[in-house]
């Protein structure tokens, strides 16, 4: 079963991290990565843009709105994604626990829904 392992994070104290401290979570997430790949785990991921170049588009009474930034206002922002191949919740759990930002943010793990074909 696939899952979204979402990385969430307060981008505002990321950006206090010094140079030596930012490479080192950058060394954590490389290695990190290339072991979910060697286990066959890994299907995709991505870091994002910070929260300041997000567009929010709401579609209301056929009209398209835009507004610049995220939709809310939180304390952690989405900074990027992997989406894992595992066997089960608690595999997925295992892997989420394993990413660099979850020691100073939060993963959330959702299941990808499955279409019947």
């Amino acid at each position: 079963m696939q899952y979204l392992l979402m990385i969430y994070q307060n981008e505002v104290e990321y950006a206090k991290n010094d140079a030596a401290t930012s490479q080192k979570m950058l060394a954590e997430y490389q290695a990190f990565t290339q072991s979910i790949i060697q286990s066959g785990n890994f299907k995709a991921g991505d870091r994002l843009q910070p929260t300041t170049t997000a567009t929010t588009v709401r579609v209301r009474e056929g009209k398209t709105l835009t507004t610049d930034g995220p939709f809310a206002e939180t304390r952690e922002q989405l900074g990027g994604y992997y989406l894992v191949e595992a066997k089960d919740l608690n595999a997925a759990i295992e892997i989420a626990a394993r990413i660099p930002s979850a020691r100073i943010g939060s993963i959330e793990v959702r299941p990808i829904w499955v279409y019947d074909k």
